[in-house]
């Protein structure tokens, strides 16, 4: 079973690692993916072994909330307990201020009451920053109780890195007032005084004050990368007219039953997936499929939740409400994609899970040794905090997940669906793409060309060809039936499909075939006498299809289809990314070769089966290539699931969609040339987040340990710590951001 759940208190990979770590544990459990971004975890387990409960409890005992996912929800614990971030930005920015005035304006001559000099008044100097701390240290107590409840489960993060840095900065200061207020009480000024310049209350709000003003920005910017899924779901209406016992009724759409008979007016958003009963109009499709010109709707057409009605009425009928719906399956798809995680951010996964107690260890290294080497506690101090202050994890944990998450919301608002972050590292890396020809490069919807009739009344045979067809799945059949028009058909019964080949069905009491030349010949039927009626065909590019009955040839349809007009283009760009195409087709050679040559196709194969396509793209990854199929038909299911890289026309069967790791929701091969440029662009934003996160790390640990201090008396304070801490965060988010205009 998959179960979605909620996760609350994480700050940072570090923490997403033990949460994953936590519920991996549990027996039962076979796989644990969190997302760090939307504060989610995705568990599959063995429900007859373990159960929700037993996973939640695992994640709190490891120190985290956990709830099972309820859409739109907010965990109360995070809501109630703490006070939210802007309001504690902003009060702690205020406080910090004041702070700053009276423990640094005596070092720019900034006027200062005797009472709270540090000449004058040493213990007013020190009480008044205490006094000014102690509210800041309330406002973000969030740090500490994070921070040390991971440190005591054994599972620190980066809260407890600042929790610790300013919890020292504050019990040292409390220690110097201490000092100086037994000084003052003995009427030693000059000792008093002394100790009053070593304070570092200013040092403990400062820190808490900056990561907020990192957390605030951060917050904005993952906010941002949501804000995909956050158009869809408003996409949605939030009422629908029903048809029930005859009269009309507003009702909620989560109401919607299937079955229900829905009204749908001008101007309005269809509410489920369902068909058109009655009426028809035009509709705007573009926040599905990304196309922006209207699709006539008739009698008997789909039609797609969240789609807009623009003119005109109709009723249809819901065939999928709820979850069911193409809207809530694009939520999901994008959801999930962001919850998964790409091979690329493995690396930082296994670091982050260790960096927090390497940092600890390296800031107690730290202290230990300046303390040995210049006996002076201040500073031995200022570079123990400022190493713990400094080493966040977090941008190294946001690297890959926020510009996984712009990507995929990105992709969605394009109509391209991308079901996990995996398929975008593995499309970045596609040097081979494989096409479909029916219905991926071409319309997909040929129609009867030619017709040879051999003993057989033409109205007969069109009785017989429908009733043969109205059965199959395959563009040609549609084809087929179309040219049959509006006859009477007869029973047709024992249908069954012999898949790249053909059909078969008793058709008013006797057997009757249709498909390729290959399959009528194995059945022992002799189509040499017809050579001349093939030749002609296959010289015009057709399409053939074999009719017979169980003793002879009764007909020869041909076919052709359109290449799409945007295929060209598409694959074009394709050839100018350095990417080879090859096509295969069940067609034969001469309706393969012109579509090849037209689309600009590489290489092509003709007259080829669903085994055979799975074996080439075998063949061609067993070579060294990384392999992209696209495809629209059940045929095209092997091949799509066996390549490094599966992407379905949107409009293809559902099998085809669902062993796809992309889906095209425009039937626009384009799309498809844009998902993989754009997969590139994302995994070099990823290669910089990572870049700069581990740089940023390499640098900044050893000078705040002070490593270049006895060469070039370079240190870094607390303070300058914590701001480059959060520098860091939002460089990294701000870069992920850049995708949004790529």
């Amino acid at each position: 079973m998959l179960q979605k759940y909620r996760i609350s208190g994480m700050s940072c990979s570090a923490c997403s690692a033990a949460v994953e770590k936590a519920a991996s544990k549990v027996e039962g459990v076979s796989s644990a993916q969190v997302n760090l971004l939307a504060n989610s975890m995705i568990c599959e387990y063995d429900e007859s072994v373990t159960n929700d409960e037993n996973i939640i409890k695992a994640v709190t005992d490891a120190g985290y909330g956990a709830d099972v996912w309820v859409f739109g929800a907010q965990l109360p614990e995070e809501r109630e307990r703490f006070t939210p971030v802007k309001t504690r930005l902003i009060w702690s920015a205020v406080l910090l201020v004041i702070l700053m005035y009276f423990s640094m304006g005596h070092m720019i001559n900034l006027p200062c009451p005797d009472f709270l000099s540090i000449d004058t008044n040493p213990l007013g100097f020190t009480l008044i920053q205490l006094v000014l701390t102690l509210p800041i240290i309330w406002l973000n107590r969030k740090f500490y109780y994070s921070g040390f409840k991971a440190l005591f489960k054994l599972h620190p993060n980066m809260d407890t890195l600042v929790a610790v840095g300013s919890c020292a900065s504050l019990v040292y200061g409390l220690v110097e007032t201490g000092i100086i207020i037994y000084a003052t009480v003995k009427g030693n000024h000059e000792l008093a005084h002394d100790t009053a310049h070593n304070l570092y209350f200013e040092g403990a709000a400062m820190i808490l004050t900056l990561v907020t003003v990192g957390k605030f920005l951060e917050a904005r910017s993952k906010k941002r990368t949501g804000a995909a899924i956050a158009k869809l779901v408003d996409l949605s209406p939030k009422t629908a007219t029903v048809i029930r016992d005859g009269a009309e009724t507003v009702i909620p759409c989560e109401q919607i039953v299937r079955g229900d008979i829905i009204k749908v007016r001008s101007g309005e958003s269809i509410p489920v997936d369902g068909v058109v009963l009655s009426g028809g109009s035009s509709v705007d499709e573009s926040a599905i499929t990304g196309e922006s010109i209207p699709v006539e709707k008739k009698v008997g057409d789909r039609v797609i939740s969240a789609t807009i009605n623009q003119n005109g009425s109709f009723t249809m009928k819901a065939e999928k409400v709820g979850f069911e719906t193409t809207l809530s399956k694009i939520i999901d798809l994008v959801e999930s994609a962001g919850a998964t995680k790409a091979p690329v951010s493995k690396l930082a996964d296994k670091i982050a899970g260790v960096f927090v107690p390497v940092v600890m260890g390296i800031s107690l290294i730290t202290a230990v040794i300046w303390l040995i080497v210049s006996k002076d506690v201040a500073f031995a101090f200022k570079c123990a905090v400022s190493v713990l202050v400094i080493s966040c994890p977090c941008a190294l944990g946001l690297a890959t997940p926020v510009a996984m998450t712009v990507a995929v919301g990105r992709c969605a608002s394009k109509g391209i669906l991308i079901k996990s972050a995996e398929a975008i590292e593995n499309l970045s890396k596609v040097d081979t793409v494989v096409l479909d020809k029916t219905g991926t490069i071409t319309e997909g919807k040929p129609a009867i060309v030619s017709a040879k009739l051999y003993g057989i009344d033409e109205n007969e045979f069109r009785k017989i060809a429908a009733s043969l067809e109205k059965n199959s799945e395959h563009p040609l059949a549609n084809a087929v039936i179309d040219y049959c028009g509006d006859v009477e058909e007869y029973e047709a019964s024992d249908f069954s499909a012999v898949t790249g080949r053909g059909v078969k069905a008793t058709v008013n009491g006797r057997d009757y075939y249709a498909g390729t030349n290959a399959y009528i010949n194995s059945l022992g039927i002799d189509t040499l006498n017809q050579l001349d009626d093939i030749n002609e065909g296959l010289n015009d590019s057709q399409s053939l299809i074999f009719f017979s009955d169980s003793a002879r040839l009764i007909a020869i349809l041909g076919a052709k289809d359109s290449i799409k007009p945007t295929s060209v283009k598409a694959i074009e760009e394709m050839k100018k990314s350095g990417l080879e195409t090859f096509m295969l087709t069940g067609d034969n050679d001469a309706s393969a070769a012109l579509v090849a040559k037209s689309a600009g196709i590489d290489e092509y194969i003709a007259k080829v089966l669903p085994e055979n396509k799975f074996e080439k793209v075998n063949e061609l990854k067993g070579g060294g290539r990384t392999v992209a199929m696209i495809g629209d038909g059940i045929n095209d299911s092997p091949a799509l699931v066996n390549a490094d890289v599966g992407i379905a026309i949107g409009n293809g069967t559902d099998i085809a969609i669902d062993c796809a790791d992309i889906v095209l929701m425009n039937s626009d091969l384009q799309s498809a040339a844009e998902a993989i440029s754009y997969s590139k662009k994302t995994m070099t934003n990823i290669r910089e987040n990572l870049f700069w996160a581990f740089f940023y790390n390499v640098i900044c640990i050893p000078l705040a340990a002070g490593a270049f201090y006895p060469a070039f008396g370079i240190s870094l304070s607390p303070m300058i710590a914590a701001a480059a801490m959060s520098l860091s965060s939002l460089f990294v988010v701000s870069n992920a951001l850049r995708l949004y205009k790529k």
